[in-house]
């Protein structure tokens, strides 16, 4: 099934979505190099947290936006086949086989967006199935991304109900465990590392026109790109 543009916009939130692109994977890649290398420095990961909310966001703009859902559906697929082993030897090459079914990011942000799509088209067996594999496997984020989606299609013409949603979803996050080694603790208060997704807030819910002129695929290649180099890297230190 395909969708089509129309004239008046469908979303009223940011559709400036290379730039959004760009802030995410920058954030993504300062995640994933403190994780690899800094792990005793936990600003690493709360700058990386602002990446997830932004592609899930991007992810959204496109269930709305794009001509041809299938090939959307056919290319996140593929690069999250593709990523699957780089992913593994990243983070986790001394287990390979034993972290197969650890499922990256990519694949999470697939079943998402399906569940998305199908609730959006009434196709309930689908959102049904989606549901169940995020049940049965480990997904990177679990049922995050489903949650966010949801909350930017369905508030797509609210936009101050999206933000306030998406500031509840991680509302937990400021009761986090001071064992806890990437927590933030200021004042003897434990937040959870969690809390710095919200740093993405402004950058999906203002208006930015930035107009950066990017070859899609750029953004499909470099995630495992980046895990190769992480490897790489690794081996080499």
């Amino acid at each position: 099934m395909e969708t089509t543009q129309q004239a008046a916009p469908k979303l009223q939130t940011n559709l400036d979505t290379n730039f959004l692109k760009v802030i995410a994977i920058l954030s993504m890649t300062v995640d994933h190099v403190g994780s690899a290398f800094f792990p005793q420095y936990p600003v690493f990961r709360w700058i990386g947290r602002m990446a997830f909310p932004i592609f899930c966001y991007c992810l959204t703009v496109g269930l709305l936006y794009t001509r041809d859902i299938k090939k959307y559906f056919l290319r996140l697929g593929a690069f999250a086949l593709i990523s699957q082993p780089f992913w593994i030897l990243a983070f986790n090459a001394g287990d390979f086989l034993g972290n197969l079914l650890n499922l990256n990011i990519f694949f999470t942000l697939l079943v998402s967006l399906a569940a998305a799509w199908g609730f959006k088209e009434r196709e309930w067996w689908l959102l049904a199935a989606c549901l169940v594999l995020l049940c049965i496997f480990n997904f990177d984020y679990a049922f995050g991304g489903l949650e966010l989606i949801l909350v930017f299609y369905l508030c797509r013409n609210k936009p101050w109900l999206g933000a306030l949603l998406f500031v509840l979803l991680y509302l937990p996050a400021v009761n986090g465990y001071p064992e806890d080694p990437l927590a933030c603790v200021i004042g003897g208060h434990a937040l959870s590392f969690e809390i710095f997704s919200l740093l993405a807030l402004p950058l999906i819910f203002a208006r930015t026109s930035f107009d950066w002129k990017i070859p899609k695929w750029f953004f499909y290649a470099y995630y495992p790109a980046h895990l190769l180099a992480i490897y790489l890297i690794g081996l080499a230190v």
